[in-house]
């Protein structure tokens, strides 16, 4: 007999997890807490509650993650210049740990026995939230379905909560997975798994078809203080609501699109179709404005510590050791980051139009080719000869 008497489920009130609440109580024989947790995703959050009690739920909480998902999590990936692959901007990679956190502080309260979720073993969230529950309490029981329940696909599932009554989204036509928050929506699974099948125009949520986008571009300006943005076109706002926002804004004009072919932590690759439209934006804002105010060295070290970084957030390593030690540097490395980008939106295009900062690294009176007085253009031919040294050595060994 199980010695589970309450599971505490991360619950989104899709295909897997709704199946999972039926499956965990007839398996486990046990109470099932469901956890909800509002990243942005948008959705009526009521609704997946009274619908996790409708499956059998003994109890649902729903909590607001927002706030501290934008500041505790977006905003420092994007102060580390943060991107999987060169591309992936880790929408999904960040509001795990953020989740994590919640429904281990909501299992704490409730006095749940275990922890539950709907990732399968095939991917990289079931590793996210697993390595976060871990931290918050080593000895934590953790059931996933996925690794353990007889159903072999998500077609099996759909023909369960049919069997069962359970009301999805999800259909035998349409199975792919949708995941959504503040910062992204993403898309992955069923008919995008031909990674030479291009994606239905009709299934994007958040962003226009850059052909269909408006035919006048969209001037913005976004400041920054200490490496993360505070206003759009001078108008202060919070975090949650900036970036709210900018996702309006760029969606509007088709910016944030990505289509990759990306290698999961457990060693496949796996296609994953990705809108993060005001991301994109801030991703470029910033690089624009630390380019004048970061010291030459100092950016180049952020450059080679960011695939590093953007590895352990896609892996699932927010809360271990060295990610907080990269932190710590990444943050200090931000905070000369103070200035206004200037960007043009059109057509799924983004522009830098201008940068400017109060404490500006760029010197028009060194960088300028007329007459200066700063700069000695003679000092440059020592230069030269001092770095072509070992080049010159080498090329007379040689010869």
């Amino acid at each position: 007999m199980s010695d589970v008497r309450k599971v505490l489920l991360a619950y989104s009130g899709g295909l897997d997890t709704s199946v999972a609440v039926r499956w965990l109580i007839e398996t486990y024989n046990c109470e099932v807490i469901c956890f909800c947790a509002d990243v942005g995703q948008d959705e009526d959050l009521e609704a997946a509650r009274q619908k996790a009690l409708a499956v059998g739920a003994k109890k649902a909480v729903v909590r607001d993650l927002r706030n501290e998902f934008v500041k505790d999590y977006v905003w420092p990936a994007l102060r580390a210049g943060a991107l999987y692959e060169g591309q992936y901007l880790l929408g999904t990679s960040l509001a795990r740990p953020c989740i994590g956190r919640g429904m281990m502080e909501a299992a704490d309260a409730e006095g749940a026995d275990a922890i539950s979720h709907g990732s399968t073993g095939k991917g990289n969230d079931q590793v996210r939230f697993e390595l976060a529950a871990y931290h918050f309490r080593p000895g934590i029981k953790i059931i996933a379905p996925w690794r353990e329940w007889e159903f072999k696909g998500r077609k099996e599932l759909i023909e369960y909560t049919k069997l069962h009554s359970i009301p999805i989204e999800a259909t035998l036509d349409k199975p792919y997975s949708v995941d959504r928050n503040l910062l992204h929506t993403s898309y992955e699974g069923g008919v995008l798994e031909d990674p030479w099948k291009a994606p239905d125009p009709k299934m994007f949520q958040r962003t226009r078809d850059p052909r269909d986008a408006p035919n006048e571009p969209r001037e913005i300006e976004i400041e920054y203080a200490k490496g993360d943005a505070v206003a759009i076109d001078g108008q202060k706002m919070d975090p949650v609501t900036l970036l709210s926002k900018l996702n309006q804004i760029a969606g509007e004009h088709g910016v944030g699109r990505v289509d990759l072919v990306e290698n999961r932590f457990v060693g496949m690759k796996s296609r994953g179709v990705y809108e993060t439209p005001g991301g994109s934006v801030l991703h470029a804002a910033r690089a624009a404005v630390e380019s004048i105010t970061l010291d030459r060295e100092v950016l180049r070290l952020r450059q080679d510590l960011m695939p590093r970084y953007a590895s352990l957030v896609y892996n699932g390593f927010w809360f271990a050791p060295e990610r907080e030690t990269l932190q710590r540097m990444i943050d200090d490395i931000a905070q000369p980051i103070t200035g206004t980008a200037r960007l043009r939106l059109f057509k799924g295009s983004i522009t830098v139009l201008g940068r400017k900062a109060p404490k500006s690294l760029y010197r028009p009176d060194i960088v300028t080719f007329e007459a200066d007085s700063v700069y000695d253009q003679r000092d440059a031919q020592g230069f030269i000869k001092l770095n072509a040294l070992r080049i010159r050595i080498r090329a007379e060994l040689e010869k």
